[in-house]
């Protein structure tokens, strides 16, 4: 059963196309990761499945209402969390959450049972009565995730949640995400933090408001690089990445941080170590000095990169 299902939605302002014609379904409780570089298209996207953009054309059933047709009762039925954590810094954590409470129709014993539930979940139990601002970010992170599911939604939209955050809180942010799924609740997060798509059920990635690929994080890596993956650590990577770009050895190479990342042109995996020899000499031979060079798994950050360099 799906719990989203877009056809052929275009977002364009004025002359230019955010959003380009792109179409994709989400399954009832599953993790989807909506993934690209910002100014991919993303949160255009996310903006016109909760109803709060009107789509130029095509259409989305979010939770069984149109977009188009009904996107007031969408937005009775979802829950969102934007990239800037919507919620109140000069109102305590307790008024906050009465806040996002009173304005889904919470009241009474209902209101009070799930605010005892977002402080729990946010690990604020013992400041209820903070001001939010005061929080970390990773706090003020899982009070918002909190206020987004406080009505127990059936879909929760996340824009860029874990944006600015420090590693351990993303961590502890998506495993709140994985008790949400196993409870049954859609989630559909965009990020363009690649390494977070491992978490995800299935992922689409979208470049340029189009969607360029979508399946599972171990499908993408399968359908698009069969193609062994290198890892150099060297002096003067740019120098050694003009190098390589001109090699008859490699099909794509790209900086990973203070690394490159080489795509072999041969799927021959026995030959990988002699093509690696090859490459060390070519760069030695430039008087590029080789600290490590080595074959490494293939991450979603590299089905990306190969992926844009084909388009």
């Amino acid at each position: 059963m799906n719990s989203i299902e877009v056809k052929t939605l275009t977002k364009r302002f004025g002359k230019f196309t955010s959003v380009d014609n792109i179409s994709f379904d989400v399954k009832q409780g599953e993790v989807f990761g909506f993934l690209g570089a910002n100014g991919a298209g993303k949160s255009t996207t996310i903006k016109m499945l909760c109803g709060i953009l009107e789509p130029t054309a095509g259409d989305a059933m979010v939770g069984g209402f149109s977009i188009k047709r009904n996107p007031d009762d969408v937005k009775k039925n979802i829950g969102y969390m934007s990239q800037k954590f919507s919620l109140y810094s000069d109102l305590t954590v307790e008024e906050n959450i009465n806040f996002f409470g009173s304005i889904y129709g919470l009241e009474g014993e209902k209101l009070e049972e799930r605010k005892k539930w977002v402080l729990k979940t946010a690990g604020l139990l013992d400041r209820a009565d903070s001001l939010t601002g005061t929080l970390s970010t990773g706090l003020k992170q899982r009070l918002a995730l909190g206020t987004a599911v406080i009505h127990e939604p059936k879909i929760v939209f996340l824009d860029e949640p874990t944006g600015g955050v420090d590693p351990i809180s993303r961590k502890n942010f998506w495993d709140l995400i994985n008790d949400l799924s196993q409870s049954g609740i859609t989630v559909f997060v965009t990020t363009h933090y690649l390494d977070e798509a491992e978490f995800c059920n299935r992922i689409m990635m979208i470049d340029a408001g189009k969607i360029i690929a979508g399946g599972s994080p171990g499908e993408l890596k399968e359908k698009y690089l069969s193609n062994p993956i290198i890892e150099i650590e060297c002096d003067e990577p740019d120098k050694a990445v003009a190098i390589l770009d001109v090699s008859e050895l490699i099909k794509s190479s790209a900086y990973f941080g203070e690394y490159i990342h080489v795509t072999l042109r041969s799927e021959d995996s026995e030959d990988t170590m002699g093509r690696i020899e090859q490459l060390k000499k070519q760069l030695e031979d430039k008087g590029i000095g080789v600290r490590r060079i080595n074959r490494i798994a293939a991450s979603l950050e590299d089905v990306f990169v190969n992926l844009l360099e084909k388009e």
